[in-house]
């Protein structure tokens, strides 16, 4: 599993800006800048769409006083599903990243097999990147939701 002090892999995922999809590498995404991502196992399940999003379209503006650039929603879907559930949870200052082909989460070792219930999902994490970096990484147990949530991450920038 990555871990802090680890270089993010270098891998191309895809999501919607302005109406429009826009293929990004993890270089475009990271590269000069102070990011939060967190990841959840799937778009519009409940955890997900009732707790950690809606932490993070909360409290974007908090993250922006402390430095961050950017705040981004990573999953397993593609970027129509994260784009309409950005959408449904007014999370329009986020950037909500398409890991479709699950690229991401193989490489870093954050992700986990559900077999037929839906493939190669993420673990529930969050992660501060800094130019690329990982500065802090917090990787829930399973079923838990605790270290990543965005009050969580919040008082360990």
């Amino acid at each position: 599993m990555i871990e802090v002090n680890s270089k993010l892999p270098s891998v191309t995922f895809s999501y919607f800006k302005d109406g429009e999809m826009v293929n990004a590498t993890t270089e475009d995404l990271f590269a000069g800048k102070k990011v939060v991502m967190f990841a959840v196992p799937g778009a519009f399940t409940p955890t997900c769409s009732e707790a950690h999003l809606p932490g993070y379209v909360v409290n974007y503006d908090k993250f922006k006083d402390k430095g961050v650039d950017e705040v981004i929603c990573l999953s397993v879907n593609d970027a129509f599903v994260m784009d309409a559930w950005g959408k449904s949870q007014n999370a329009e200052n986020i950037i909500m990243l398409a890991d479709g082909g699950a690229e991401f989460v193989t490489e870093t070792g954050l992700g986990f097999e559900t077999g037929g219930f839906g493939g190669t999902r993420s673990q529930r994490f969050a992660m501060v990147v800094e130019d690329g970096v990982v500065t802090l990484l917090n990787v829930e147990k399973p079923k838990e939701f605790e270290v990543s949530s965005a009050e969580h991450v919040l008082t360990q920038l």
